[in-house]
């Protein structure tokens, strides 16, 4: 039996059926203009072994997701290293330096909003280049880079634009991880669905994607702050 989703159902002029777990753990199934609630429901049951092998995974790693509270001593991941929370007098915004993430005193209300734009400042500075290199060697020209907050994935991509968009939490995993993601979204650009000449197209880049993949499997519920 399928429990605790959230359905989301998106009709358009698609010829088939697909059906998708978020990360926030809604499930969309994606269907025909012309798709009637009974077949909706027949798609749901052929796929239920599927959806609740992904909801007992998720749940499993949803209780080893790290709670973190804004206090002295916590920790924070940027790039994959651990830096610890410690507030100071002498600093005006967010500053890492040795193994140290230091914040205006007083700022522990705010934190979030000072921590989502040190990542999102960061991420400009640190995907932006990396982004361009990856294009150029897949042969792609890309316009637009964008850091942002996306409500369900880490990236997204525009191809009318053409432009990508990277979550700021992908900052908090290591550079291999976030160099995946970045070929990931830019071999979209060739390939729309992930059938064999997507993942080819990943391969030929990064032939050691598959080691990201089961890192964002196992760890990516704990990219959060």
């Amino acid at each position: 039996m399928i429990n605790n989703y959230r359905l989301n159902v998106k009709r358009s002029k698609r010829k088939t059926a697909s059906i998708y777990i978020e990360r926030d753990g809604s499930l969309s199934v994606l269907v025909p203009e012309n798709t009637s609630e009974h077949e909706i429901e027949d798609i749901i049951k052929a796929n239920e072994y599927k959806i609740c092998k992904y909801q007992a995974k998720r749940e499993l790693l949803n209780e080893n997701a790290v709670k973190r509270e804004h206090v002295n001593g916590q920790s924070y991941s940027y790039l994959g290293r651990n830096y610890y929370l410690q507030y100071s007098r002498e600093v005006n915004d967010i500053e890492f330096k040795g193994r140290y993430f230091f914040a205006p005193e007083g700022s522990e209300a705010k934190m979030n909003d000072l921590l989502k734009e040190f990542y999102r400042k960061n991420g400009y500075k640190f995907i932006v280049p990396r982004v361009y290199k990856y294009a150029e060697m897949m042969g792609l020209k890309i316009e637009e880079v964008s850091i942002l907050e996306l409500k369900n994935r880490w990236a997204s991509c525009s191809v009318k634009k053409p432009k990508v968009n990277f979550h700021w939490k992908i900052m908090m995993a290591p550079a291999s991880v976030i160099d995946y993601l970045i070929v990931h979204e830019l071999a979209h650009f060739k390939h729309k669905r992930h059938n064999a000449e997507f993942w080819n197209e990943v391969d030929k880049i990064m032939p050691s994607y598959q080691k990201q993949v089961d890192w964002l499997k196992e760890f990516g519920a704990s990219l959060d702050i």
